[in-house]
């Protein structure tokens, strides 16, 4: 039947339905609002996928109750109750919460805003609502800088003033954070940032990396399921084994933890030594301590430890050791520190002991942490993290530079380096081109990864790469402007043989700064391949020095030009045994010109070859002097016995039995190379040894 309504009739419905919008939005939005309970109430036809649901979530629950460790696998039974039911406001929390935890934070996000609009107060603790904290750090984590401030601020306002006395400080920090990230992001440093793969890194944290000087071995931290003893910490994360990689055919090769290194308690890598010689091991089960291995043969011994004064604090976890060796920079918690763990350092005395460490100042150390210290060959620029200085969230990387006998205030590497999330234990490669840390992206493979970090300099059109380390070079998107310089050094390296057999040699190094007459460092070379490398400021003069017993030492001086930025100079050394008729050039001996004087800069090559009569009390030797054919033979002959004369007298000086020294001056009558082109008659300006007697 149709009805007819009268124009007023109609009007009037219409207004009568136009009052009850309001009242019936606001009613169905507090429906969808509701967090729905598992009940049976609530699901009355459903009782068994309900019992499920509710096993499922007490199993989730034991899991999530563990620790971190077990969160994914908290995540696995909670997905399967919320897919019955998608509208509880604490399974969405709690699946957030573990997604917190987990590389990518978009599906933390996307939970953690479904709880809040199920319900506002929603907390696993019921004292106590940190949803708002919670969403806050994943959009902090996801880059999403301002809503994470909107919702740090909201936690903030929602605070009793008991929590938050406890807690402004930290949210206040957190704020400054996401600014200071906004500012990162926005002027990224030009670098290049790559994992290095799923063969190294794993579904569990992988940190800690420590390269060698030719970048074919990598020890690393990991806890993953083959840890040794298979145990777990009460963060149900397994414990900690030190893992060993190699490069080869252009890639790293599957990981290995099966080395005395390994203990079944926690065991991680602290630091090495920029010749590879010497490696730090961090042991939980000697007291949170310190532990050296050294390189013996091609193999590392059973680690020992540091002295007491070195591990006196609660705990010591990572290590950097000067060039020289004298010098060694750690991380500790002490009751003198400025709060948290510190960075100290400590000196070796006169006869090769610690002494006691100091502090190395609030210029560095903060109320915070400071962790994974890193001293460059030269000593001058110290990289570390720290969650204390200006810092895009969690630990960021700083480096400081000793400058007028102080060290400057840090520098942040910046962003892609550094990110909201942890970024950690940075170490530098021999050449300063590369980088290599660990860090949480959403690009990892589970919690903390291994990334290299190349430094690119100043903007230029991407060429591609004929390194052996294949690189994100194909991203055509980088920043405009150049980062901040940092210095790449010219790597000199080789290998030490025994110049008859060719067998390779455990051989002592010592690097001089000829200008200054001062070592710079004194290394060994590798005692299985006799392989060294060393990393060298451009534009100076330096000498080399190389000696091991029953071999004659060698010398000799170059120059690394201005130009020679990031480039490889390559010195392979020829050692003699100490035979009768032997002889060596003393490359490091300098005279004022046309004179018998021996330069300042003599003085270290003079004491090396003082060691080696001392240290071989039968040995007799002839010193000659030699001049190219400039001049006169007489004039020649005067000049080059002289000079002989001149060494030999130092010697002397020094306590040698002259019935040990004899000298003879041989003027231009024994030329080793041409006299016709300035470099031939360079080499023929020499002064030389011969064993007369062993």
């Amino acid at each position: 039947m149709q009805v007819n309504f009268s124009r007023d009739d109609i009007m009037i419905r219409i207004k009568i339905y136009l009052l009850f919008i309001p009242v019936m939005m606001v009613g169905s939005l507090k429906l969808s609002g509701q967090s729905v309970e598992f009940t049976k109430y609530n699901f009355p036809n459903n009782r068994n996928e309900l019992s499920n649901a509710l096993e499922y979530i007490k199993e989730g629950d034991k899991l999530y109750d563990n620790g971190p460790g077990m969160y994914h696998l908290a995540i696995d039974q909670y997905l399967k109750a919320n897919k019955f039911n998608p509208n509880n406001a604490l399974l969405n929390y709690k699946i957030g919460r573990c997604y917190l935890n987990d590389n990518n934070k978009s599906d933390a996000i996307k939970f953690l805003e479904k709880a809040i609009a199920l319900d506002s107060k929603i907390s696993y603790e019921m004292d106590y609502n940190d949803v708002n904290f919670l969403l806050a750090r994943a959009y902090h984590l996801d880059y999403q800088f301002d809503k994470a401030i909107t919702k740090y601020t909201d936690h903030k306002n929602s605070l009793n003033p008991e929590r938050l006395a406890a807690e402004a400080e930290m949210l206040d920090k957190r704020v400054q954070e996401c600014e200071f990230a906004k500012e990162m992001v926005a002027h990224p440093s030009l670098v290049f940032v790559d994992n290095l793969g799923d063969v190294v890194n794993s579904a569990y944290p992988d940190y800690r990396p420590l390269v060698l000087p030719e970048e074919n071995m990598m020890f690393f931290t990991s806890s993953r399921e083959n840890t040794t003893g298979g145990k777990r910490d009460s963060d149900s994360h397994y414990f900690e084994d030190v893992y060993v990689t190699y490069y080869d055919e252009g890639r790293w090769k599957l990981p290995d933890n099966s080395y005395d290194l390994n203990s079944i308690n926690h065991d991680a890598t602290a630091g090495i030594s920029s010749d590879g010689t010497i490696l730090y091991i961090y042991k939980s089960a000697g007291g949170n301590s310190l532990y050296q291995s050294m390189l013996v043969n091609s193999q590392y011994t059973l680690p020992d430890r540091l002295p007491n004064n070195i591990n006196a604090g609660l705990k010591q976890s990572s290590a950097s050791l000067t060039f020289d060796k004298t010098t060694l920079y750690f991380t500790s918690i002490k009751e003198d520190g400025y709060g948290g763990q510190d960075i100290y350092y400590s000196k070796k005395d006169a006869k090769d002991r610690w002494q006691n460490p100091v502090n190395i100042g609030a210029t560095i150390n903060t109320p915070y942490d400071e962790e994974g210290v890193f001293i460059t060959p030269d000593g001058k620029t110290l990289y570390f993290s720290s969650n204390g200085h200006s810092t895009m969230g969690g630990f960021d990387i700083f480096k400081s530079e000793f400058k007028d006998g102080l060290w400057s205030n840090p520098e942040n590497l910046g962003y892609p380096i550094n990110t909201p999330d942890n970024d950690v234990f940075f170490t530098l490669s021999a050449n300063g081109q590369r980088g290599y840390y660990s860090s949480q992206k959403k690009d990892g493979y589970g919690g903390q990864d291994l990334y290299i970090v190349t430094f690119l300099g100043t903007a230029k059109p991407m060429l591609a790469s004929t390194h052996k380390f294949q690189l994100a070079y194909q991203n055509p998107v980088y920043s405009p402007e150049p980062a901040a310089p940092i210095d790449q050094n010219t790597v000199l390296e080789g290998v030490i043989l025994d110049e008859v057999s060719l067998i390779p040699l455990q051989a002592t190094i010592e690097i001089t700064d000829n200008s200054k007459n001062e070592l710079l460092a004194g290394f060994e070379s590798n005692s299985n391949s006799g392989s060294y490398l060393i990393s060298l400021k451009p534009g100076k003069n330096y000498g080399i020095s190389v000696s091991k017993k029953d071999y004659l030492f060698h010398s000799e001086n170059f120059n690394i030009p201005e130009d020679a930025v990031a480039k490889k100079i390559k010195k392979d050394i020829l050692l003699k045994r100490v035979e009768v008729g032997s002889k060596i050039v003393l490359n490091n001996i300098f005279y004022d010109f046309n004179k018998a004087t021996l330069r300042d800069e003599s003085v270290s090559e003079l004491d090396r070859l003082y060691k080696l009569l001392v240290e071989t009390p039968s040995l007799k030797i002839e010193v000659s002097g030699h001049t190219d054919n400039v001049g006169s033979a007489t004039y020649n002959q005067d000049l080059s016995e002289r000079r002989a004369n001149s060494v030999v007298g130092y010697l002397l000086r020094k306590g040698i039995d002259p019935n040990r020294l004899a000298f003879k001056g041989y003027g231009f009558t024994q030329p080793i190379a041409s006299n016709d082109t300035p470099e031939g008659r360079q080499l023929n300006r020499r002064t030389e040894f011969k064993v007369l007697e062993k």
